[in-house]
């Protein structure tokens, strides 16, 4: 489930879905967008291990690796939105700074 919201998240750079979820994507995207900035060949192979689909990885490594060079991590937000209507599951957007 994980793994498929991460590559959500980077096809698409914004997603929504609960905080407690939006918290542990966070540090997964993190480390895929970081192997992005590295962009040798192992960490392209890194990055397809976790991140199956190949567009995914080839936008990371030619659009936001490179778009987040000069940074040093902190390359997502996490924006709280209240309650889910049904649930009452607190709601946030994770979305790429």
């Amino acid at each position: 489930m994980l793994r498929g919201q991460v590559a959500d998240l980077l096809r698409h750079e914004k997603i929504r879905t609960t905080e407690a979820k939006a918290r542990e994507v966070r540090g997964l995207a993190e480390r895929i967008i970081t192997l992005g900035k590295e962009g040798s060949l192992h960490s392209r192979r890194r990055a397809l291990r976790f991140v199956t689909d190949p567009k995914v990885v080839q936008k990371v490594f030619e659009e936001i690796g490179p778009r987040y060079a000069d940074r040093h991590g902190g390359y997502t937000r996490i924006v709280k939105l209240g309650p889910r209507q049904g649930d009452g599951a607190c709601m946030a957007q994770l979305e790429l700074v």
